[in-house]
């Protein structure tokens, strides 16, 4: 029973984190232009905030989850500032000659900064909570919450290992031209979600 509910979270993870999103973007970028294990870490940020909002939904904190969606306006206008600050200097910055070798202020950065903006995306907590209802999983002991909590975190994990692999693979084969224009498109990208999360106020 554990197994199969941790395999669920794992695919649930997965799910929720494969459509590219600004984080998504974000860490293709960071990928080409730091390196793998930025973009790696910066993806464990967002796997982070998946298993809390997973979290919330499976142990059923209806107290945070309300506020959280309470407070959405508040959320989309900080995440969306966010996002523009970060295409910006997405845009505006250029392609390093290889990847840099990362401090661990540097590697915290690219983890804090994917952390927060999945956090002040308050729907995802909705995603969740449809997809447990849906799955039957809304009245799961706190043990079996846990296996599903960690089956969240592994699965989006592993999306983003995937995503950061196969993007390094890519880098080799492009040059500083090429990393220039997606520096710049990626840079739009990141901007033009973050005035789609400021629009929606």
């Amino acid at each position: 029973m554990d197994f199969d509910l941790l395999l669920k979270g794992i695919l649930l993870g997965l799910s929720i984190a494969a459509p590219v999103g600004p984080i998504g973007v974000l860490c293709i970028r960071r990928t080409l232009s730091l390196g793998i294990l930025n973009g790696f870490i910066s993806g464990l940020g967002a796997a982070t905030a998946d298993s809390i909002y997973g979290g919330m939904a499976a142990f059923g904190i209806t107290i945070i989850s309300n506020f959280l969606l309470e407070s959405q306006i508040y959320l989309h206008l900080i995440g969306g500032l966010f996002l523009m600050y970060l295409g910006y200097k997405t845009f505006r910055s250029l392609p390093a000659e290889k990847a840099t070798e990362m401090n661990a202020k540097g590697l915290i950065g690219a983890y804090t900064s994917t952390l927060i903006l999945t956090l002040t995306n308050p729907l995802t907590i909705m995603m969740f909570l449809g997809v447990f209802a849906g799955l039957g999983l809304g009245e799961t002991t706190d043990s079996s919450a846990c296996f599903i909590v960690l089956g969240v975190f592994i699965g989006s994990a592993l999306w983003w290992l995937i995503l950061s692999e196969i993007t390094n693979r890519l880098r080799t084969k492009l040059n500083s031209s090429q990393l220039i224009w997606i520096n710049r498109m990626s840079g739009l990208i990141i901007l033009g979600f973050g005035l789609s999360s400021l629009i929606k106020l």
